[in-house]
Order: C-alpha cells, then structure tokens, then sequence
C-alpha cells in the first residue's frame, strides 16, 4: 500500500480533514499539500537498498587536508587537485577569507588551510584572491595565530618548526583507564584522531615545501613571537609546564620504550579500521591513521593503507561543475531512521513496502560487538546502532534511540527480528546512562576536565559529555517501548527539567542549538507522561512564541553558542522551525498563532519540486568549533512537523498508525 490523495488510504484524507477544526482551513490545506510534494521527493532520493543520505557538508579544511595528504604521500594528481580548488576557490568570501559555516565570520585556521591548499594548486600569491587572503591571515597574527591542527599540517612540510608544536607523546597509549588524560579520557573522535598523531609528533616528519609561505607571517624572520606564559597557579599555566616537560622528555625519551609506545599505538590503530577501510567512519581520522601508519613503514600498497585511500575516495561529492567537495563523515543511518520517521508520521501507511526495505536495511545495520565504549562498560552486552555506513567499533545513542523509534513505526513481516534488535540496543542503552542519569553520544561518564586544557586541544571539544538532545532522544524512545516509570527513565526526566535554562529552553549540542534543544526535549517529555500544563513545558511553548521571526518562522545563527546576542536569532530555516512546532505541537498548541504561523512558513517557502532551500547550518560536530549543513534535515523534519500537524499528533509516543509493537507514553511527572 502506498499514500494517496484521495483519502482511500487515510495519508491525507478523512483523519486529516477532521483535524482542521482546531486550525485555520487554508493553512490547513497548504500543509496538506506540502505534506504530500515532501513525501513524494523524499521517497523518489531513497536508495534501491532502502537507505536515504544527504550531503555532509562541513568547510573547506576537509578539502585542503585531503590536498595536503596527497601532497605529503606523493599522490596528488591533476584532475583531483584541480576540482578541489574549484570548490575551494568558490567557497572563498569577499574579504578573502573562509568560514567554517554559511554566512558566518572568516575564521583564520580555514582561511589558512585554504590558502595553501590553492597554493599547491598553483594559485599565485600575488593574484587578487591570493592577496586579500594573506593580508587578512597577516591582519590577525599569522600563522602562529592558527589552531595546532593547522600548524601541524604545515609542520609536514617545514613551513612551522615542530619544536613550536604543544607535544603528545606515544606512551600515552599505556596509562591506565583510571590514570588522568588516558586515552579514553578523550571523546571517541578526539581519541581516533590523537593515537595517530602521537605518533606523527614523535617521527616529527618533513617533507621538503615545493615553496615558502613567508608571505603568512607578520614577520617572517620571527615566526613564532613568544607570548607570555600564563600564570603558575592557573590550569592554564600548570597545562603550559606540563607541555614544556613533555618537550623535555622527547629529547631523553628512552629509545626502546618510545619504539615499543610507537608500535602499540600503530595495532591500536590497525585494531580499529572498520571493513570499508576506514576508520570510525569519520575523514579525519583517517586521514591521520593513514599518515602514522606509514611513517611506521606500511607502504602505499598494504591493505591496511590501500583500503584507508579508497575509503577517502568515498567522502568525494562531486559536483556538476567539476567541483570536488570532501564530506568529513557519512550520515545513512541518521538519515534514514528521521525519513522513516517523517514518512510514518506524514500518514505513509506502516507496510509501505519503501519503509519495510528502509526497515530491513536499518536492522542488517545492527551492530553486534564490542567498541571502545566497553572499557568502561565491560560487562554490557553489544546492541544499537552507529551514524555511518561502517562504524562498528563507535555505535552511538543518539542513532540507537531514533532507529528503534523508526522501526516501531514500521510493520515488518518479522515482528520478532524488530523487537530482538529494539530489545537488544535499548539494553545497551539503558547500559551506558551516565552517573548523572543522562546520556552522550558515544560513552559513558566522558566528563574529565582535564583533556580540555590540553594545549594540544585546541580544534573544538574532545570530551563527550551527557547533553539535552540526546537524552531526550533516549526518555523518548524509553517511553515508546513502555519504561517511562522505569527509574532509569525517571532519572533522566529529572536530569531534563533541571537542564532547563532560564529563559525556558534547552542547550542543543548536536543541533543548532535551543531550538534544536527544545525541539528535542518538548516531546520526550510529553511521550513520557509530562503533562503539557507542566511549568516546564509552559515555560518552553513561552520562550518559543518569543522567539519566532516576524515571518512566522524560527532560525538560530551558530554564533549563539559564543554570543548570547544570537540565541533563537537568525534567517528562519526549514529544519528550525520545524523543531519549534515539533516541541509546540507536542505541547497541545496546535491551533495556536504561533504554529498556524510556523506552519504556513513551511508551506509557502516549500519549493514547486517538494524541496526546501537551506543553505544555513543547522548540526554540530563541535558547538561553534565544527559546524554541520545536513542536506537531509531540510526535507525530514519540516515533512515530520507538518504530518504531525496535518494529523493532529503531538510526537511519536504510543503505538505508530502501522501498529507498532510499542507500549505507549506513561503518565505522571516526577
């Protein structure tokens, strides 16, 4: 069975017409329209295999890394080099400078990397682009001004001295889970990426610049202008002395125990490439673990680097112009459990044969082993789900809840195969809630202060603790399956309500950024018993009216994670405003002026094709640090808002319109 118009089927026909008694007919009306254009499209990019991705795009040190890498093997060729400084060159603002998200500030370690990246291309420094570059750079200190991150590219070819790089030592891989800044003290992306680099910062590796870049320094005979240290007593200052006798040690490291070191980090990075080569299926990592392993001498040709190159290959979208954009990571599984979502709540019947086969390729997704995540949790079973294609060794709680939320909304002809899987990742889950009784992404109890202050940390966060978004997501799926008086459940409940800030909203750590919070937070709450005239709740449907821009939709600007100023301000966007009626409909306000506005926003800005025009940055790999445009939200959550909308339904909770096998929402407040 698949959705119609004429009402035979119930995806847009009597269910959704009674409901226009609470909400003007005409707006009414255009939901229902732009309903069935976004069900359509979405239906006509999902993948013979049954999965939907959209482009990841981030910014444009994905693409100069994958050039300098290239530059540093001996790889590099014409025609890549060329479609990557096409994308570069067209993603260069006026002033000369790059940012790292759509409309934002130029921001010096991109415009840097950039640069270079042309550079090796064969851009001129004097050409005009070129120019306005440098003295912009030169303008805010040079290159000594840049992240680590990029100083250390630059180090691979002599372009920074590595004795002027914060230190990290390979033995590191040897303290102890309970020492202080053992490896996995780090958040799992931040450990991927570090092991590795231990290793490139003890082989300390040159290879020969094919030119000089005096012309990125304030003074190029004084590179590196000594600063003043901070004072003794500060974290600040014990960090920068503890990195002085790191530099220390590497002049008497021990040469047989640094070998040693150096080898047990390279089988800790051999342990942990996925199948399609890659590792934890995010581009900088591997990029870096294919650089440490070759300087321990795995040639070109070894399968461990050969499956690592073409791994990289796969993060290429190229483009009609010949442009060549790298994607830092691949968002499949993410993408199709929010589609499935979106469809089910747009009233696509639950055994829709394209939402069974995005069920079947969800559940062979299913990961059945051990990861990291089991140094801290050794005794808890596998389950769950990871974000990408393969990233078995990093599943993650975010993915886990959503996908089981997904799958109840599908009637599978294998109910048993659907519940074992649910049963399984929402044991893993309730396995790694955190002491607090909230969740991260990917570990348990990933809340040391100390990685942070790491003088070598300076590229975003690298801890991952408990945030709003996610254990929202999880008290939502909790709810679903039955376990909203669960303890656990409860804990994280009340871990929610005492998260919320002042104003009524919630912080998003994955999503940009209230509204993405309270987007989240709003109905878990509701599906798990929170009744709408909770304070709590009032609270939220306040600070959302407030908020929402004078054409009746709501966007938030990155900058809101630095600058108050910005909070809930910015260009409304598609996937914003649908996480503000997402929360305001699950608080029983449809009818209100607010959602008749919100939604009649979404329905006169929907293009004639079903698509929605987003060019913001709406997700987050790092608040404000990584900063995340998903193709793909600007379609699934504005179809998830306006099907909730056109039926009448708050959020998820409670058995889906295919008779899934949940319990339902339990009832109650603690």
């Amino acid at each position: 069975m698949t959705a119609t118009t004429d009402g035979s089927n119930g995806a847009f026909g009597p269910r959704a017409a009674a409901a226009t008694e609470t909400g003007s007919p005409d707006t009414f009306e255009a939901a229902r329209r732009a309903t069935e254009r976004a069900t359509q499209l979405l239906f006509s990019r999902q993948h013979s295999e049954g999965w939907w991705k959209g482009d990841l795009e981030t910014n444009v040190t994905m693409d100069a890394e994958d050039l300098l890498l290239r530059q540093f093997l001996g790889i590099g060729d014409e025609k890549t080099t060329r479609a990557a400084a096409l994308f570069i060159r067209g993603e260069q603002r006026e002033d000369g400078t790059w940012a790292t998200f759509y409309g934002g500030p130029g921001e010096l370690s991109t415009t840097v990397e950039a640069y270079v990246a042309l550079r090796l291309a064969g851009d001129e420094p004097d050409a005009p682009h070129m120019a306005r570059a440098s003295a912009w750079i030169r303008a805010r200190g040079g290159i000594a001004g840049a992240r680590v991150f990029t100083r250390i590219w630059l180090a691979l070819f002599g372009w920074w001295k590595w004795d002027d790089l914060p230190e990290l030592p390979p033995e590191l891989i040897y303290f102890p889970k309970w020492f202080p800044l053992n490896i996995y003290d780090f958040g799992c992306w931040a450990r991927q990426t570090i092991v590795p680099l231990t290793i490139v910062s003890a082989k300390r590796p040159v290879r020969p610049a094919p030119f000089p870049l005096d012309e990125l320094h304030t003074d190029a005979r004084v590179p590196n202008p000594p600063k003043s240290p901070a004072p003794m007593a500060s974290w600040d200052g014990l960090f920068q002395r503890l990195d002085q006798a790191l530099h220390a040690y590497q002049k008497v490291a021990v040469p047989g125990l640094r070998r040693m070191a150096m080898r047990s980090a390279g089988r800790w990075i051999v342990e942990r490439q996925e199948n399609d080569g890659c590792w934890g299926g995010i581009q900088p990592p591997a990029v870096y673990s294919i650089i440490a392993l070759h300087l321990l001498g795995y040639d070109l040709d070894h399968p461990v680097l050969r499956e690592g190159l073409a791994s990289l290959d796969r993060f290429a979208v190229w483009r009609e112009d010949g442009a060549r954009m790298i994607e830092a990571c691949q968002s499949p599984v993410w993408d199709t459990c929010l589609a499935a979502i979106a469809l089910a709540d747009a009233g696509v019947p639950a055994d829709d044969p394209r939402l069974v086969k995005a069920a079947d390729w969800m559940l062979a997704e299913e990961i059945a082993r051990p990861g990291d995540w089991s140094v801290r949790r050794p005794e808890l079973a596998p389950g769950g789900w990871a974000f990408e294609f393969h990233n078995d060794n990093y599943p993650d709680i975010d993915d886990t809840a959503e996908v089981a939320l997904a799958l109840r909304r599908v009637r599978h002809p294998d109910p048993a195969r659907v519940d074992g899987a649910i049963r399984r990742g929402m044991a893993w889950t309730l396995g790694m809630q955190s002491k607090n009784g909230a969740w991260a992404a990917f570990d348990a109890d990933n809340t040391s202060g100390f990685p942070n202050r790491l003088p070598f940390c300076d590229f975003g966060e690298v801890i991952d603790p408990p945030s709003a978004d996610v254990t929202a997501h999880v008290v939502e799926m909790l709810a679903y399956e039955g376990k909203a008086s669960d303890p656990r459940t409860r804990r994280g409940i009340t871990w929610l309500l005492a998260e919320q800030e002042a104003n009524g909203a919630w912080f998003g750590r994955w999503g940009v950024n209230y509204l993405y919070g309270t987007g989240s937070v709003v109905p878990a709450l509701t599906a798990a018993g929170i009744p709408a005239a909770h304070p709590a709740i009032r609270r939220a449907v306040t600070w959302l009216e407030s908020v929402q821009n004078e054409d009746g939709g709501w966007g938030e600007d990155l900058r809101s994670y630095v600058d108050p100023e910005w909070v809930a301000s910015g260009e409304s966007t598609a996937s914003q405003t649908a996480w503000a009626l997402l929360a305001l409909l699950a608080a029983e306000e449809r009818g209100s002026k607010a959602v008749e506005r919100g939604v009649a926003w979404l329905a006169r800005t929907q293009n004639d094709d079903g698509t929605w025009d987003e060019p913001y940055f709406t997700g987050t790999g790092f608040p404000w640090d990584f900063s995340i445009n998903y193709h793909l939200y600007r379609q699934v959550f504005p179809l998830t808002a306006l099907g909730r909308y056109v039926h009448g339904t708050g959020h998820v909770g409670g058995p889906g319109p295919g008779g899934g096998t949940g319990h339902g929402p339990g009832h109650g407040a603690p």
